[in-house]
């Protein structure tokens, strides 16, 4: 980070405390132009070349303006979103609405239970899933074709809606300090909701599982920190570490350069990671960072073979415990964007090209049980 960035975003920060709003935005815009933004590739940090878009495999329409940490900080109207047509993801046979309020917020949300599945004489795991900005719960579902994961695997899948009121893009608030907090905010409010899934749907409590992409997997990050017992492992797509923002301007140094290791120390919660290192909006080096706040080391690299002819090459890095099962996956997808890897073109922000990390991601949730469960039917979220 430079100097000047690094001056500029202060005194945006102090504008906005004055109540300068205007002032504080045209800061903010002139320290992104003096640089690349955040995850922009530089030639020290040159992607690795990946197979070109086609007409088969469009570009994710993920923007500067996606992220947009500053939005309700600034306090101004979100601006127009990506170019393109917004999905329109209709809900599917399983999936019912429903609204859930705590510590002082609420937020819709999206369940999907498979059809099949009677949760009267069976427990079921759960999977949260934390959309990424722009996006709604229909939209991720489409987008990561976890509803039909779940169908075939049997599980439930749990999608919150951020509130546009919380945040005008639709982004979870992981960067700001009252969000990062057991009992507190967005975390509380996530925490809560998934407990009253489980008390409803008969969810065995050693297998729930939160997931996220950009905003919602650095979301899905601080859950894994401030929940330990009630997270058994976390997916973390194209996101961030707990713990390396606490306001606006640390927020965008950590898109732009995160910290080499993750600020609070390792957690020891199992976690599984997927960046493409073409990412211009989160840079990939948030990635190792994520790992280590999990294990506090790094991971070793292993190679692995496309799964079919045009698949994006990927590196799979894995941190062992001393037993050698694995405890940390980090995913390196190369040439891939900001968008989810493998994912279906129905939804916004994904990656075809790429591995499917919404398998991947089931496939080390269900080797990562809780040693041991709590009280399912406590509701507490403190």
């Amino acid at each position: 980070m430079s100097p000047d960035f690094q001056s500029r975003m202060q005194e945006a920060a102090r504008l906005t405390r004055s109540g300068n709003l205007a002032a504080a935005q045209a800061a903010i815009q002139a320290a992104l132009s003096g640089a690349a933004f955040p995850g922009g590739p530089t030639a020290a940090h040159a992607p690795t070349p990946g197979p070109a878009a086609t007409p088969s495999t469009p570009r994710p329409r993920w923007t500067r303006e996606t992220i947009d940490v500053m939005a309700r900080i600034i306090g101004e109207p979100a601006g127009p979103l990506p170019a393109g047509p917004r999905p329109t993801a209709p809900r599917g046979q399983g999936m019912t609405a429903g609204r859930h309020a705590a510590a002082g917020l609420h937020c819709d949300y999206e369940l999907f239970v498979p059809p099949s599945a009677d949760t009267r004489t069976q427990q079921l795991p759960l999977v949260l899933m934390l959309h990424g900005c722009t996006q709604d719960p229909a939209d991720f579902a489409a987008g990561t074709r976890m509803n039909q994961l779940a169908q075939a695997q049997g599980f439930i899948v749990l999608y919150p809606a951020q509130s546009r009121q919380m945040n005008p893009q639709g982004c979870w608030n992981w960067f700001k300090h009252s969000h990062q907090r057991r009992g507190h905010g967005e975390p509380a409010l996530l925490a809560s909701l998934t407990r009253e899934v489980m008390q409803r749907h008969n969810v065995d409590p050693a297998r729930v599982y939160v997931a996220g992409l950009s905003a919602g997997g650095a979301m899905a990050a601080v859950l894994g920190r401030c929940y330990p017992e009630l997270y058994a492992a976390v997916g973390v797509h194209s996101g961030l570490a707990a713990g390396v923002a606490r306001d606006l301007p640390s927020a965008l140094a950590a898109m732009k350069a995160p910290p080499s290791s993750a600020p609070a120390g390792a957690d020891g919660k199992p976690v599984i990671v997927f960046h493409g290192d073409a990412d211009a909006t989160v840079h990939p080096h948030n990635a190792a960072t994520v790992v280590a706040g999990s294990t506090g080391a790094p991971a070793a690299a292993e190679a692995v073979a496309p799964e079919r002819p045009g698949q994006r090459r990927t590196t799979r890095s894995v941190h062992r415990g001393p037993d050698g099962r694995v405890i940390a996956e980090s995913w390196t997808v190369h040439g891939g964007p900001h968008a989810w890897s493998g994912g279906s073109p129905v939804g916004s922000y994904t990656d075809p090209s790429g591995p499917d990390a919404s398998a991947a991601m089931w496939r080390f949730f269900k080797e990562h049980p809780l040693a041991s469960t709590p009280d399912k039917g406590s509701g507490t979220s403190h």
